[in-house]
Parts: structure tokens; sequence; C-alpha cells
């Protein structure tokens, strides 16, 4: 199509922009002795100068439209690309919004309420399905209430006697066992229909409490708590403990706020509220594994140190009095009553897990109880293969200045690493 006027097209447009619009197309040189005019853009001449400018002004028309989609093409392109940035940090915050919500879920801080609220639901599902009656219901509904009202715990989840079940237990067994070393009288504790879920850090300190409440040295610092706390009570007893200014930074990471939540714990929280209380303790760190295949045996070490030094001796079974020690690690936590040599020289733990009923652990109060009993409670050095373990140890009572410097430290707490 003629670039001119649109009228010729295909074959005849050269010979219409000759005779029409006076161009000549090809090399200079009209034997006609014609003025000949050169277009500097594209090398075609034309014979009068007006038509040249013409040319000329098409010539930059069609630069002018090509620069200018250019710049809309990019104008586009960027409008384009802001866009699909807006759209996919929407959706990156829409996710991390409810990863969050789901955190706050998995750990109890999404307002949803605590042990009390958890404790009736739970019994009302069980009388729509006909698992319990009304009447206990009710029964149960006014027992919660009262010993939430006292602050202690039901005690429906205790099992007692088995420390001293175990005692008699190993001066039977032959077979594996070189040496067997146990904590002072313990408590078992499991979760309940208030707390399953993530109730395992506070059974845990109730565990560790009713050893201490055993043992006269802790006298004085637990006067104020004769009896099992409920969790309920332990969550407030964590929060006095952050206004005496234990632990900042882990208040601020539960708002300074647990009781009627059902927020977890960990070695952080147990270790503020035993401080708060006067009771020496340490938190020490197997921040990475130390043997092969991701396992701990670091860990066993410390275990078997703690619990032989000063208890060695010729006898099979060594009764201690240490307290039991609280173990952490991601999503869960139990408790140590002891730890086995055995005679191939590996060691095993002995462990009290809160998400053991109570039907297990009054097993082992059997006299007839064998290895299959035991089996709950020992862990192997292959059996604990989580990335990172804390635990807290009991040492002893604080004086008051020790406490003060304690809680002085807390603010910028680091557990003890062990390499």
């Amino acid at each position: 199509e003629c670039p001119f006027c649109g009228e010729a097209g295909g074959r005849e447009v050269e010979a219409h922009v000759r005779a029409r619009h006076g161009l000549l197309l090809g090399a200079p040189g009209a034997g006609n002795g014609e003025q000949l005019y050169e277009c500097p853009m594209c090398s075609l001449t034309c014979t009068n100068i007006q038509i040249l400018e013409e040319h000329v002004d098409l010539h930059l028309e069609e630069h002018s439209f090509s620069e200018g989609g250019n710049i809309r093409d990019r104008e586009l392109a960027q409008w384009l690309q802001t866009e699909e940035d807006k759209r996919q940090r929407s959706e990156e915050e829409k996710r991390e919004r409810e990863e969050f919500k789901k955190l706050q879920r998995q750990y109890g801080l999404d307002n949803s309420g605590g042990y009390k609220q958890q404790f009736l639901k739970s019994m009302e599902r069980e009388v729509d399905r006909g698992r319990m009656q009304p009447f206990e219901y009710h029964k149960r509904k006014a027992d919660m209430m009262e010993c939430l009202a006292f602050g202690i715990d039901d005690g429906k989840t205790k099992t007692t006697g088995v420390i001293e079940a175990l005692c008699k237990y190993y001066q039977n067994e032959n077979k594996d066992v070189r040496h067997v070393w146990l904590s002072t009288g313990v408590d078992h504790f499991h979760s309940s229909l208030g707390d399953r879920g993530w109730g395992c850090g506070y059974r845990n300190f109730q565990m560790l409490l009713s050893s201490l409440l055993q043992n006269s040295l802790y006298n004085d610092c637990l006067r104020d708590t004769a009896l099992i706390p409920s969790i309920p009570k332990i969550q407030s007893m964590i929060e006095d403990a952050w206004r005496e200014g234990f632990d900042p930074h882990g208040a601020s990471h539960f708002n300074n706020r647990l009781h009627g939540s059902k927020a977890w714990i960990g070695a952080c929280e147990i270790y503020s509220l035993l401080t708060s209380l006067r009771i020496k303790c340490q938190i020490i760190d197997f921040h990475k594994p130390t043997g092969p295949m991701g396992t701990h045996p670091r860990l066993f070490e410390w275990v078997l140190r703690y619990y032989s030094t000063d208890n060695e001796g010729g006898a099979k079974v060594t009764c201690t009095s240490k307290p039991p020690i609280y173990l952490q690690h991601q999503g869960h936590s139990r408790t140590v009553v002891g730890i086995e040599e055995r005679k191939n020289k590996t060691l095993c733990l002995l462990l009290f897990d809160p998400g053991c009923p109570s039907q297990e652990m009054q097993k082992l109060l059997k006299q007839n109880s064998d290895a299959t009993s035991l089996k709950p409670l020992r862990k192997f050095v292959g059996s604990l293969k989580e990335k990172q373990y804390q635990i807290v140890a009991v040492d002893g009572v604080l004086s008051l200045e020790e406490k003060a410097a304690r809680c002085h430290a807390s603010q910028v707490l680091t557990s003890e690493k062990v390499p």
C-alpha cells in the first residue's frame, strides 16, 4: 500500500509512487537533468522538495508511533509486573497470617479458652456420645469447680508408688541390668480431659513438685504449696514469677498471660517458676546430636553423672535423694526418674510420660510386673533422636540474695550448652 495516500497496493505501488508523488525508487541519476532530492532516511529520491518533506514527515511519524508504542509496551509491562508483585505479596501475607493462626492454635495462644473450658467441652462430647451419664457430668463439673476454686489438682490422673515398685522390681531382676539409679519418690500425673494435647509441661511440673514435697530440704520454699496445684494455678504461679522480673523475653512471647489459655510451656517457664520459689535449678541445653544417627549419648552420660555422683556403691539398685529431671524437646516434655546401666554397658533412661494413662502406670504396681510393663518407661539412646533437648535439674535451695541475682540474670538468660 502506498505510504502517502494508500491508494495503490501490491506490485503497482512502485509505479504509483513514481508517477503520483515524484519519488524515484532506486539510485539517483535521472537522464532528463531534473533536480533530484535524496531522502536522508531511506536514500530514495524525489524531484520536488515539498514531496521530499512530506516523505520525511512520514518517516518521522512512523518513528514517533514506533517509539510511542515501545513506551506504552514498557508501561504496560511495568504495570503488569507491579500487579503481579502485589498479588504475590498479598498471597504471602495471607499464608503468613494463616500460619500464624495455626501456630497460635497449636500452642494455645488463640484465646480459645483454657483448662476449664476444654474440660467442660470434652465432658459435653462424652455425654453426647453416650459415654457419660448426665448426673456424672454434673458431679464432675462440681468437683472440678471446687478444685479450681482452691487451686489444687483433683488427683484423678495421679499414680503413686511407682518408684517403690521399680525398686522392688530391679532387686529381683537379674537378666540384663547391671546397675540402676532411681530418683526419690515421684507421683505420675497424666493429661486429663481439660489439658489433653497441651498440658505436658504442667503435668511434668506436678511430677517434679510431688517429689520435692517429700523432701524436707524444700519445706521452707514450699510452705505455701502443701498440695499439688491445678494447671490454672500453675499458670498463675508462672505469671507471678514474670511479675517478679523473671524471663521478661519469655513472658512477652505469651503477652505476659497464661491463665485461661491452653499455652504450652517449656524449660524456661519451669526454670522461672522454680527459681521464684527459691529452688535452685539449672537448664542444660543439648543443642545438637553428639552421636551417630542423630542420637544424644552426652545427654545420657549427663543423667548418669547426675544420679550416680555421691551414690556410687556395690548395690545393684540405688534409691538416691535426687529429685527427678524435667526433659524438654520440640512439642513434648517428660520426667526422668532414673537410669539403667545394662550389662553390655549401654544406658537406658527411665521416663514418666504425661501421655501414658494411669491404667498403664498401675500395671507397674503389681507384684508380678515384668519387663513388658516397663516398656513405656524405658528409652535407649536410639530412641531419643530429636534435634535438640533441654533439661531442668534441681539441686538445692537459694538464699534470697541468690534468688535476686538469678532474677536479674534471667533477664539476659542463656542456658548452658553442652558442646
